[in-house]
């Protein structure tokens, strides 16, 4: 008979909560000009990456590597994704994983506006930097994940998905057996007259909307949004090698829907034009449905097309 931890109570899973306070602190440094707008192979993205780090350190997060780094070149630029993770609990589902990713690269500067050419990046994508973060601490707080958890930041995002590219041909020549990958992108603001919190790129490609609300008792967290579909999404951020190279599940969560932010590469993408209240909100609500899928006994989520 497997040892399996004791599963967390499902009102626990109802009761998180997240700070808003911290949401916010983490976003600002991120997004801040000391980071220059953390441009792949320059030092403000080091720095970003020191700060991911440290955090995930203090959340109980191991390195999955030898260290957090996982580095490659991109146009003979030395680049590193950071990726840590968290075992799983249950002997007969450890060995497979979900990996919860988002890029924490952006361009560095963009056209100038009033003197102004940092290209902060704040809701792309130290908003989805922010949310993998809390959730590491929030399901490594909960323990008693089944599954094994990957946290994957990745950099070289803005050069052609170079990061998570490698790290999706890493893992496959390991073997590993990947159930699902989760990538958060550009939730920094809410939705406009939506019947649900966020929508996921690909939705028809699988059944993780469906199963991520059912998990969610029966709230509707994610939907479909016929922008994504329109102008292929689901191809153009970090979920797509993942999809190449396992055929799994592997899809975006966001909340930019073309009509509720105006500074996509834009100097004044910057954290005090997005709300962390809507951030700490939206992140409280990913983490039942996000633990459930490691504690399944079977894969629910699956490909149907």
């Amino acid at each position: 008979m497997a040892f399996c931890a004791a599963p967390v109570h499902a009102q626990a899973l109802q009761d998180i909560q997240v700070s808003t306070s911290e949401i916010a602190q983490d976003l600002e440094y991120l997004s801040s000009d000391e980071l220059a707008g953390r441009r792949t192979g320059e030092p403000g993205i080091e720095k970003a990456a020191s700060y991911v780090e440290e955090k995930l350190k203090s959340f109980g997060v191991q390195p999955y590597f030898k260290t957090f780094r996982d580095n490659f070149e991109v146009n003979s630029t030395e680049a590193y994704n950071i990726v840590g993770w968290l075992e799983g609990s249950d002997e007969d589902l450890k060995d497979e994983y979900v990996i919860i990713g988002a890029h924490y690269d952006h361009i560095g500067t963009g056209k100038e506006v009033d003197g102004d050419v940092i290209a902060n990046g704040a809701n792309d994508n130290a908003a989805g930097t922010v949310a993998v973060m809390e959730l590491a601490r929030q399901l490594a707080e909960k323990g008693g994940n089944g599954r094994s958890i990957i946290f994957a930041l990745f950099s070289a995002e803005e050069m052609g998905l170079k990061g998570s590219a490698h790290l999706a041909e890493k893992l496959k020549n390991q073997g590993i057996d990947l159930y699902a990958m989760i990538n958060m992108e550009m939730i920094g603001v809410p939705m406009k007259a939506k019947d649900y919190e966020a929508y996921v790129t690909g939705y028809e490609k699988s059944n993780l909307a469906e199963k991520f609300n059912e998990y969610s008792g029966g709230e509707k967290v994610l939907g479909f949004l016929p922008q994504a579909k329109q102008l292929s999404l689901f191809q153009r951020s970090d979920n797509y090698p993942f999809y190449k190279q396992f055929k799994i599940p592997a899809q975006t969560i966001s909340t930019f829907d073309f009509s509720n932010y105006d500074y996509y590469h834009h100097v004044d993408d910057e954290s005090e034009n997005l709300d962390p209240a809507h951030m700490a909100q939206l992140i409280e609500k990913l983490v039942p449905g996000l633990y459930k899928m490691t504690t399944t006994p079977e894969k629910e989520i699956k490909m149907t097309e």
